[in-house]
């Protein structure tokens, strides 16, 4: 009777072994299908052909499938076109060395403001960020 009860036991665990590894292989694909991937498909099947090579390329399909979000695209746009992008960062160097000139004292607007008065802050432009 133990024997059976063992027997049991080894072939639930194979199962569920078995169906554990075809479900993780998987977790890819269902970000990609989350994040309305547009190479979904060649996700999900890379997804098996990793499943046959002890799942070397999981983790480059895993990279794959987060690349990519609806909202953004591949990169780090934040919904921005290319030229409002450029804009903005001229606009932060512009700050940026207008504030290195005042801190290095060559700057006319030092000559125009007291010793005692710092200069203002510049305001966030992007939430979240420094900048």
């Amino acid at each position: 009777m133990l024997d059976y009860v063992a027997l049991g036991i080894l072939i639930f665990a194979a199962v569920v072994l078995f169906y554990g590894i075809i479900v993780l292989h998987d977790i890819p694909y269902e970000i990609a299908v989350h994040r309305k991937h547009p190479h979904q498909d060649a996700i999900h099947a890379a997804g098996w052909v990793s499943l046959f090579t002890l799942h070397a390329l999981w983790p480059f399909l895993w990279i794959w499938a987060m690349l990519y979000r609806e909202d953004r695209g591949w990169g780090f746009h934040h919904g921005k076109t290319p030229a409002q992008e450029a804009e903005y960062l001229e606009q932060q160097l512009a700050e940026l060395r207008r504030r290195l000139e005042v801190l290095e004292g060559r700057s006319p607007a030092m000559a125009t403001t007291t010793a005692a008065a710092p200069p203002p802050a510049p305001a966030n432009t992007q939430p979240g960020g420094e900048g």
